[in-house]
């Protein structure tokens, strides 16, 4: 079969996987994250990646994916799920509800994770009282590992529920290094998180 020049550029461009581009976001710029009114100023460059994990979200790394990590989710609708679902028949997702406490938010990650990672190693280490975005919140930390690897990562998240949705931000990354390195950056960049009203 003789190749036209459309029939070839559309070969290569099916053959190739679509990749989403990442953003740099600059140092000390405000900046609205995951489609929604939750505004942070990070303190050093970060690089937003281009695949979002749901609906309402987005991630940032200062590394790479897996390296060190922090997702906002902006205003999770009630009967939303965090992730994209993965298989919704065998293995739903867990969704939010306006009517949660603030107890069950780690409960509700926690679960998400397990079946969006594919990992029965997933743990919520510590819970307690925060303020975030100026609300009554949550704060807990948690330690999981991916399936077939060996490396412990830790993680840190803060949640509120306002006007009914969930806005939270989280923090991951492998134990070793990455952890205890960037732990700082995040914890930055929740503590001048705002939301407009």
């Amino acid at each position: 079969m003789k190749c036209t020049p459309w029939l070839g550029a559309i070969l290569i461009a099916t053959a190739q996987p679509a990749l989403a581009s990442n953003t740099l976001i600059t140092a000390q710029t405000p900046v609205a994250v995951a489609k929604s009114p939750m505004t942070v100023t990070p303190d050093r460059e970060w690089n937003k990646m281009g695949a979002r994990p749901g609906r309402n979200s987005e991630s940032w790394t200062i590394d790479g994916d897996g390296l060190n990590e922090v997702t906002f989710y902006g205003g999770i609708e009630p009967d939303r799920a965090l992730f994209r679902e993965v298989n919704k028949h065998a293995t739903p997702l867990p969704r939010f509800s306006s009517t949660m406490l603030l107890t069950d938010l780690p409960a509700l990650f926690e679960a998400s994770y397990r079946i969006a990672l594919n990992t029965p190693v997933m743990k919520i280490d510590a819970v307690r009282p925060a303020t975030f975005l100026g609300q009554k919140g949550v704060q807990f930390s948690y330690t999981y590992s991916r399936v077939d690897e060996e490396v412990r990562r830790r993680g840190d998240a803060v949640a509120a529920i306002i006007g009914g949705k969930l806005f939270m931000i989280t923090f991951d990354a492998p134990d070793v290094f990455y952890y205890q390195r960037d732990i700082a950056a995040y914890r930055a960049i929740v503590a001048k998180a705002t939301i407009a009203r």
